[in-house]
């Protein structure tokens, strides 16, 4: 039996440090089971839910804002923890990701296994770039994905 393992990277590429989860999904390449669904997202719940129905198993890397802010700081949430997080101040993007933990579970869509990775942000104005000390998080940062996403696909063994 085969696991259905999805990594989606929330942001937008020309927001600044919002570009974190695409430009982790682009650093996973190659270094991940070939099996494994690399995809980027805006953070549009129905849409993300979309991206992970039938998963066995999702990993979230997302954009954190915080106050106040450590720009690079790593952060990994189980799906519970990311849900308790006050809803549409943690995210980036319009609705946040408490927002659609809650769609999907009213939805009975949640997947059986999710891992949120984040990192706090220092500016995601338009312009294109992380910041520094956002780029300087990026290699521990895919390191951890990359370690989720393995030990994903050993809970099938």
């Amino acid at each position: 039996m085969s696991r259905r393992v999805v990594v989606i990277g929330v942001g937008n590429l020309l927001r600044g440090d919002d570009g974190i989860g695409p430009a982790t999904v682009e650093a996973l390449r190659g270094r991940v089971p070939d099996d494994t669904e690399l995809v980027v997202s805006d953070g549009e719940p129905a849409r993300m839910l979309d991206l992970w129905r039938g998963a066995d198993a999702v990993v979230l890397v997302e954009a954190l804002r915080t106050s106040p802010a450590r720009p690079g700081e790593l952060h990994t949430l189980t799906s519970a923890e990311a849900a308790g997080h006050a809803l549409g101040t943690a995210s980036t993007h319009a609705f946040g990701l408490g927002e659609c933990l809650a769609l999907a579970e009213a939805l009975d869509q949640l997947p059986p296994k999710l891992v949120v990775h984040a990192v706090e942000v220092a500016d995601v104005a338009l312009g294109a770039g992380l910041s520094p000390a956002v780029r300087s998080a990026l290699p521990e940062l895919t390191e951890r994905v990359a370690a989720t996403v393995s030990q994903a696909y050993e809970c099938n063994r």
